[in-house]
């Protein structure tokens, strides 16, 4: 944990602890008006806010104190059971958020999709301006949205009086403030609107209704009181009031650690440190207390760097409270509303609606916002969530099925997660293949069910006994064929990891037998379906021509495949291939000195890869001594390899099988002759070509770089210097 000096707190906490201050009295004064509450209680829960949570929670730099989230279920809470009952309910939300605290899953909060949360907020930012709006325009807000909705075109064409004109100058003010010079606005927006406007209001001796304080604010008594009854509304609203306060206060957290690059928040620590706020703040009459994302990110904005900044502000609060009472009395309402319609307004935030957009989740944005608005904050956020799932599982669960005319067959693809939620669709589409055609059932399936099964099942046994053939073939894990044959899968986790087809082999997925000419045909088709279109765009760009780096010179054997050994695409390799992976000495083989001179002095390739492989049958012949004809004529290029002393190694142990180890042996050699070409010599003096020597083990699938200086082959991915570098 880092100690900061007295001397850097007074340079840095402290000034940033005024400001906060500054922007935290209009606020609390404006929340608890919204709320319905003692104006009082406010201040009070800015003060154990920033004191008490500032102290003991996880943030650093986040600021607390009553927070505009929750004026809608407060002024709802107050309405039902009084305050006094309002109070006690906090206290014992404190504890639960304690609780929650305690047992670290405080980052479980942070499951709840950002749609919804943006949703809540917007709902509150509506719901505020709806009731204040009335307050500016000389009105009193009514009890719900939906009634302050209906009772305000009249309070608009209503008569104005001169509480109107205060608060249409404080949104004024605030909506001009950013725009003014930045000396200008060192002073907060906020506190510059409520101090012009009240002004105004003195000066012109206005009549209007102002804050009202209680005659001694130190006076302060326990005023938390159980209720009579109703057990039940009170536990709910003790959970609500809790999740809530504890969402927007990790959410805050978290968004207070992307504004600097000090201590992460500890977000149980968070918890249990607002926890603490609330039952004291509860138990002497103040508002539930959240991390305020406003005064934190001015907090960070005015230099703050540890929470002594949080702490002081609360001190600050405190003393203006006591020593300027009658100042804060002479704050007008409407000019508290005009703030809150700016804070309101500003909580329907475009940005967040054009993320939550191109997210796909306006929807759940869009009900959370109207189920706040329309009922209250707690059905908003259920209808948010249940939405928010049934998406989950329609993105999750989705299937794609659809069917192609071939001739006189027809092609069902079936691609995705198929469950029962997909069977309506899938009776529908194989419902409409007309009886006895040739149906070629393609699944591209990552999951299916038993409900899924037994449809398929059922339609194939109804399609054959109408005259039709049903060729299923599974691209993936064989969930429909592992069912057919009694050993159904039941979970994912279960199901055989399936090599892609472009990597597989003939072997692994195709279900028929034929001769060769079939199997390339049928391979052909499948490339056509499904890698053509992902290599398109690619090979698109390289109908003009080729501009590989690499030649790559290796065995002829079926095993190797270079572009997946190199996960190499199109246009990466210019690939040589012959019996043993040989380079003829001497630029004794017209058709490979051909190649080498055309990859270096025309394509200008960077580098040279000679591949060898275990279980050559060409290093196996060599060593055992070749049959008479074109092998043992062609093998003579190979003798100096069956002729090199010391040892080849791989990772410094020498290969059991004689074959294996001429292979490495080979390929050293192979370089060696590589370098008698003049082309090569004089491209590898110049630095532009890189000569590597490589060695695929088949049957561990792994690859090896031959490391010039401990001169073993090693591991790729192990740090290797080539030969010559």
């Amino acid at each position: 944990m880092v100690i900061m000096r007295p001397l850097a707190v007074l340079r840095h906490d402290l000034p940033a602890s005024l400001v906060v201050f500054l922007v935290a009295v209009p606020l609390s004064l404006g929340i608890a008006l919204a709320s319905g509450a003692p104006v009082a209680a406010g201040l009070v829960a800015a003060v154990v806010g920033g004191v008490v949570a500032g102290a003991l929670g996880g943030s650093a730099l986040q600021v607390s104190g009553p927070a505009a989230g929750l004026t809608v279920v407060m002024a709802e809470t107050i309405q039902t059971f009084g305050w006094a009952v309002t109070c006690a309910i906090t206290v014992a939300a404190g504890a639960l958020q304690i609780l929650l605290g305690l047992s670290r899953i405080a980052r479980a909060a942070l499951a709840i999709s950002p749609a919804i949360v943006h949703g809540m907020l917007a709902g509150i930012g509506v719901t505020i301006v709806l009731g204040q709006l009335h307050v500016i325009l000389g009105g009193k807000a009514q009890s719900s949205a939906v009634e302050n909705i209906a009772e305000l075109p009249g309070q608009i064409v209503a008569h104005h009086d001169s509480a109107a004109l205060i608060g249409v100058l404080t949104i004024t003010i605030l909506l001009l403030w950013p725009k003014l010079p930045a000396a200008v606005r060192k002073v907060p927006g906020p506190l510059a609107a409520i101090a012009a406007a009240t002004v105004v209001s003195v000066v012109a001796g206005m009549t209007l209704p102002r804050v009202e304080l209680p005659g001694d604010l130190l006076d302060i008594h326990l005023v938390p009181q159980l209720p009579d009854g109703g057990w039940g509304g009170f536990a709910l609203a003790v959970v609500t009031i809790a999740l809530i306060a504890s969402v927007e206060s990790l959410l805050s957290a978290v968004a207070v650690d992307r504004l600097h690059t000090g201590p992460r928040a500890n977000l149980n620590r968070e918890l249990v440190g607002q926890g603490a706020a609330n039952m004291l703040s509860g138990a002497v009459g103040g508002l539930p207390v959240t991390g305020v994302i406003v005064r934190s990110s001015t907090n960070v904005a005015a230099g703050a760097k540890t929470r002594v900044s949080a702490v002081l502000h609360g001190v600050w609060v405190l003393l203006f409270v006591v020593l300027l009472a009658g100042l804060i009395q002479s704050i007008p309402l409407a000019a508290l509303a005009g703030l809150l319609v700016h804070v309101g307004a500003k909580l329907v935030n475009p940005g967040h609606m054009r993320t939550v957009l191109a997210h796909g989740d306006l929807p759940v944005y869009l009900l959370t916002l109207a189920g706040v608005v329309v009922f209250d904050l707690l059905t908003g956020v259920l209808a948010g969530i249940g939405l928010a799932l049934v998406l989950m599982l329609r993105r999750t669960l989705w299937s794609g099925i659809h069917v192609e005319a071939e001739g006189d067959s027809r092609r069902v693809v079936v691609e995705g997660v198929l469950t029962f939620l997909s069977v309506p669709r899938l009776s529908k589409v194989l419902g409409a293949i007309p009886a006895g055609v040739p149906v070629r059932l393609e699944l591209v399936v990552d999951y299916l069910d038993h409900a899924a099964f037994e449809s398929l099942t059922t339609w194939q046994q109804a399609h054959e006994r109408a005259g039709g053939t049903v060729d299923v073939d599974e691209v993936g894990h064989p969930w429909f064929g592992e069912g057919k044959a009694g050993r159904p899968t039941r979970s994912r986790l279960a199901a055989s990891r399936a090599v892609p087809r472009w990597l597989a082999p003939w072997s692994e997925w195709q279900a028929v037998e034929g001769i060769p000419a079939q199997q390339t045909r049928r391979g052909a088709t499948e490339f056509h379906r499904r890698a053509a279109p992902l290599l398109r765009d690619t090979l698109s760009g390289l109908a003009d021509g080729q501009r590989p780096r690499t030649l790559f010179i290796t065995c002829g054997d079926s095993r190797i495949v270079p572009n997946l050994i190199t996960t190499s695409g199109p246009g990466d390799l210019f690939t040589i291939r012959n019996i043993g992976n040989l380079v003829p000495p001497g630029q004794a083989d017209p058709s490979m000195n051909a190649s080498i001179e055309y990859a270096v002095g025309v394509l200008g390739i960077e580098e040279i890869v000679v591949c060898g492989h275990s279980g050559c049958g060409a290093m196996a012949a060599l060593a055992d001594g070749p049959p008479p004809g074109p092998l043992a004529v062609w093998l003579r290029h190979a003798e100096p390899s069956a002729h090199r002393t010391g040892s080849a190694t791989l990772d410094g142990a020498v290969p059991e099988r004689e074959g294996d180890r001429l292979a490495l042996h080979n390929v050293l050699q192979q370089l060696e002759h590589l370098r008698e070409y003049p082309s090569v010599a004089a491209a590898e003096a110049a630095g532009k070509v890189q000569l590597t020597g490589m060695y695929f083990a088949v049957g561990t699938a792994q690859v090896y770089l031959f490391d010039g200086v401990e001169r073993t082959f090693r591991p790729a991915g192990a740090s290797v210097v080539v030969p010559g570098g």
